[in-house]
């Protein structure tokens, strides 16, 4: 028989239990604040929230405006994202791309050449493929099967001069916020309360032939979660990849973390990792949790992230560890 005391311990314990579950999945729709809204890395990211914010203010769905916001910045000159972006070290420019939606399903592209928008096509795959990821030459008779022009093979001028200025020593070694300022993340929230991401990247500048960092791979450049909330990552891939890093970053919003917190986590746990050598690399995370709240964190300063909402429209500078 269970006497009074472990019965209320227990009712006070399935209440607790109850309440957590409860924190995300149930939230009505009036305690949803900021919403929609559209958030983005990099200062490229004004721009393509406003590509974003004409699905959402009309009530459009998330996953449309995650694409429609990035494919802006991938056929801007402005920036180091899409064709026009610096090449691998053999004078290419390879592109990958990944995104998803609020309920799990996914599509990522990579090593792709001569696409102007790899997140549409990733899209495709997401849509019209049993799998998740398609690579290099698999993926570009892919997206020509599906009616995506081949763009001609070439540097933009910028790009050529930035490729004969490196080939003068041939030294890989980018510079933090500069020559990794090389992707577009976007998570966005629409009049639904639905979720959604996308992440488009050309990869480092003068990076070697066939590398494939973190922003066409799900649950490193992007995640999304629709009972928790979403997140995507910028800067150096290879550290992101190492800590799972957007589904890390997730997974603590699980826990009742606010989005700021969480990415700091995540930094830190990189910076554990990197040790003294945390200080030469750039690695920022933007989140976007089920209330509408979005936070960020980088790990070295210099990274600002966009954000666009029915009230407000700035960008901001992110906090840093260093």
């Amino acid at each position: 028989m269970i006497n009074r005391r472990k019965f209320i311990h227990a009712s006070v314990f399935s209440s607790l239990a109850g309440a957590i579950s409860q924190r995300f999945t149930n939230i009505p729709k009036e305690a949803l604040v900021n919403q929609p809204v559209v958030v983005s890395t990099w200062d490229v990211g004004i721009e393509a929230n406003k590509g974003a914010w004409e699905v959402l203010r009309n009530g459009g769905r998330a996953l449309d405006a995650v694409e429609q916001g990035v494919m802006v910045t991938e056929s801007s000159r402005s920036c180091c994202v899409g064709l026009q972006a610096n090449p691998d070290r053999d004078g290419y420019v390879t592109l990958d791309a990944c995104i998803m939606d609020e309920a799990f399903n996914c599509g990522s592209v990579a090593f792709l050449e001569r696409i102007k928008h790899p997140i549409s096509v990733a899209r495709r795959v997401m849509e019209k493929t049993p799998h998740v990821m398609l690579v290099g030459s698999g993926a570009r008779q892919f997206a020509i099967a599906e009616g995506f022009p081949l763009e001609e093979e070439k540097l933009y001028p910028e790009a050529k001069k930035a490729y004969e200025n490196w080939l003068k020593k041939g030294i890989y070694a980018p510079v933090i916020n500069i020559e990794n300022h090389d992707t577009i993340g976007m998570v966005a929230m629409d009049a639904k309360g639905n979720l959604s991401g996308s992440c488009t990247t050309s990869g480092m500048a003068f990076k070697m032939r066939g590398r494939v960092g973190d922003s066409p791979i799900i649950g490193a450049g992007l995640f999304v979660d629709n009972e928790v909330g979403a997140c995507t990552a910028t800067g150096q891939g290879e550290d992101v990849i190492r800590v799972a890093g957007s589904h890390t970053v997730v997974e603590f919003m699980r826990q009742g973390m606010s989005p700021e917190t969480a990415c700091k986590k995540v930094i830190e746990r990189i910076a554990r990792i990197k040790k003294d050598k945390a200080k030469d690399i750039q690695v920022a995370f933007v989140a976007l949790n089920k209330r509408g709240q979005a936070g960020s964190f980088a790990l070295n300063k210099g990274f600002s992230y966009a954000i666009r909402n029915n009230s407000t429209e700035k960008l901001i500078t992110a906090k840093s560890l260093f």
